[in-house]
């Protein structure tokens, strides 16, 4: 299970990089497509970051894992739906991708929320 968050959290890095940088040269003269971008690359490249969490915690700690797993695909669908959103406002100007943003920032919220469940869960287990 580890190794799918590694995975999507280096793809998610990836894209993020090339976000960034393909954003400070096509918007080099629009500051609110370059705005857009860049708010998209950061909320990506932090939820790579938090995907390598999760992966390390799949790794770390047994149980819980179906928590882990639903924190990470809301992570994922959070970056589809807020980043991508953002981009595909930047890049084309429509309207109905910036639509998508609020349903990625929900799907964030929810992500965070099921890994503090995760914990909440973890910290009720009594040792063994």
């Amino acid at each position: 299970m580890a190794s799918i968050w590694i995975l999507a959290a280096s793809i998610n890095g990836v894209l993020a990089v090339a976000a960034g940088a393909a954003g400070a040269h096509l918007f080099a003269q629009d500051p609110h497509g370059m705005e857009l971008v860049s708010k998209g690359a950061q909320y990506e490249i932090y939820h790579a970051i938090a995907l390598l969490a999760l992966a390390a915690l799949a790794a770390w700690r047994p149980g819980g894992q179906r928590l882990l797993a639903v924190a990470a695909w809301l992570f994922i669908a959070g970056t589809v739906l807020f980043s991508g959103g953002l981009y595909g406002l930047a890049l084309t100007g429509r309207p109905v991708f910036a639509e998508a943003a609020p349903f990625g920032g929900t799907s964030f919220m929810l992500g965070w929320a099921t890994l503090a469940l995760y914990a909440w869960a973890g910290a009720r287990r009594k040792p063994t």
